[in-house]
């Protein structure tokens, strides 16, 4: 952002507009087949204001398609995936017939979990959600087997080497014992498959329950399993944030 001004480069708007992934993107700027307020542009670095530029490929006008954000609820025992039913499972299509755009998640919980997605088809903002270079913590309430010691506590504070990696948690707490369950938050800021079971079961400790309460700034509030809603004007703003990515508002939803 300039003066005031939401400025991204042109390969990128292209990108955003569904005209064309970034490289190829860059193909049609070099080929003098994109124009910006009517005159021809070929250079890669050039930059379009969201608010006032005309973008043309082709003489065609585009524009960013809209982009919508869901939070989800989502229950134990549906996939974490659109379509149909598959081997008399659940999918999240049912929860969401409602959403008109053609969202996806950004993320996964495993099919026995229950928690905060978020959906969306905001490509660029999903893919950082679920890269671990950018940090996001999840943050999930764990009900796990035993009970968990301090010195138990302690070590998984530090790290354990799973079958495939190092994995760390952001932190880990005991919120209480009964019986013979321990009642655990715990956050990871990557989403490696059954990061949380494989991490607990490293330490003797099995998943009985597993809910995830937050992604980064975004939590599930008020929300009942089954139940969405979309993301606020202030969400969305965090959320960006947080990723390193510069908040366009309702520009991206236009």
């Amino acid at each position: 952002m300039e003066g005031g001004k939401i400025l991204v480069r042109l390969n990128r708007y292209l990108s955003m507009c569904g005209v064309a992934s970034r490289r190829k993107a860059e193909e049609l700027i070099l080929e003098g087949r994109v124009k910006v307020n009517g005159l021809p542009v070929r250079e890669l670095g050039w930059r379009v204001d969201l608010e006032k530029d005309v973008v043309e490929v082709e003489g065609r006008e585009v524009r960013p398609s809209p982009y919508k954000y869901i939070l989800l609820y989502k229950p134990c025992c549906y996939l974490t995936a659109l379509g149909e039913p598959k081997e008399g499972k659940k999918t999240l299509q049912e929860l969401i017939e409602k959403v008109r755009e053609r969202v996806y998640p950004a993320g996964r919980l495993d099919y026995n979990a229950e928690g905060l997605l978020l959906l969306t088809n905001d490509g660029e903002l999903a893919n950082r959600i679920m890269h671990p270079r950018y940090k996001l913590p999840k943050t999930y309430l764990v009900w796990a087997s035993g009970e968990v010691s301090e010195e138990t506590l302690w070590k998984m504070g530090k790290g354990a080497k799973l079958e495939d990696g190092f994995a760390k948690p952001d932190s880990v707490r005991l919120l209480r014992h009964e019986r013979d369950r321990s009642f655990l938050e715990i956050v990871f800021h990557e989403g490696r498959k059954h990061i949380v079971k494989r991490f607990l079961s490293h330490f003797g400790h099995r998943v009985l329950k597993l809910k995830r309460v937050a992604i980064g700034p975004l939590n599930l509030g008020n929300l009942k399993p089954g139940q969405w809603r979309e993301l606020t004007e202030e969400e969305l703003r965090k959320l960006r944030k947080a990723l390193g990515l510069p908040y366009i508002g309702s520009l991206s939803r236009r």
